[in-house]
């Protein structure tokens, strides 16, 4: 009897030691998670408000005694009428500048009246406040960056007698609001993006009254044939009739670089039954 009893007690003391030992390392582990909080946050860099501030107003270039940009607020305006405002901070004596890239000049010496910094190029661009602003203010008063493309729809009707039957060619240039970003220095050496739009053309082709192509072609269609890191600094500028001959009608389209030398040439062929296909054309 005393054996039994002795057994049943054991029972219930392992039973409590089990669920003892449980609540003992929940307390401990709720301990641990309400300590104190791992601080995960980056530290925010104060930008130089004071700085800033000193920066306002119209600065002009001390060798040609030219505007050299404006300030206002957080942006900087450029006399070129082509460039875009860029937005700017000042972190820790350093100007930095987002325009089409994000661009940092070093801060020599700042005061209210002058401006002595280094561009990439490591030369120092010293410049002062202007005290003519009423002249100078006119250098900016156009706040909208000017496009540099043609910006109008362009239209060619072509009629063109092919193997006995009689073709119409149609190419139509269409700008568009896809605004193409491409970096440029000022005469300070600052980076600033001028601003061109993209065009969409329309290429269509009948024989007598029937249709037997007819595309709307993007620059990005052409991507085989510009490289990947120059595709968005292009514009499909236009789409010729060059010639007809075996192959169907030729169209050279042509991918520019804008304010550059550099361009693509592409042969669009499409043919009397309506199937196209692109080659390169050969630099001559």
């Amino acid at each position: 009897m005393h054996s039994a009893m002795r057994s049943i007690l054991n029972k219930h003391i392992s039973i409590f030691m089990r669920r003892f030992l449980y609540i003992i390392m929940v307390v401990v582990l709720f301990s641990a998670c309400g300590g104190k909080k791992q601080d995960n946050t980056l530290p925010v860099v104060e930008e130089d408000r004071q700085a800033k501030q000193l920066l306002q107003g119209i600065w002009v270039n001390t060798v040609d005694e030219e505007p050299a940009f404006r300030v206002e607020g957080d942006s900087i305006y450029y006399p070129d009428s082509t460039s875009m405002p860029a937005h700017f901070m000042i972190i820790a004596d350093t100007l930095i500048v987002e325009g089409g890239t994000v661009v940092k000049y070093p801060i020599i010496r700042q005061s209210e009246h002058v401006l002595d910094f280094k561009n990439p190029n490591g030369e120092t661009v010293e410049l002062v406040k202007s005290d003519n602003t009423e002249d100078d203010i006119t250098y900016f008063e156009t706040k909208h960056p000017v496009v540099l493309n043609q910006n109008r729809t362009i239209k060619r009707d072509t009629v063109i007698a092919y193997n006995g039957e009689r073709y119409h060619c149609y190419v139509q240039v269409n700008p568009t609001t896809y605004k193409v970003i491409k970096s440029a220095n000022t005469d300070e050496g600052m980076e600033v993006g001028n601003v061109y739009y993209d065009n969409t053309i329309h290429v269509a082709v009948f024989k007598g009254a029937v249709k037997k192509y007819s595309h709307d072609f993007k620059k990005h269609e052409f991507v085989q044939f510009v490289p990947k890191d120059r595709i968005n600094q292009v514009i499909l500028s236009d789409m010729i009739l060059m010639k007809t001959d075996a192959e169907g009608f030729h169209h050279q389209a042509q991918l520019c670089v804008p304010d550059s030398p550099s361009s693509y040439v592409i042969d669009v062929v499409v043919s009397a039954d309506g199937k196209m296909v692109m080659k390169e054309v050969p630099n001559e």
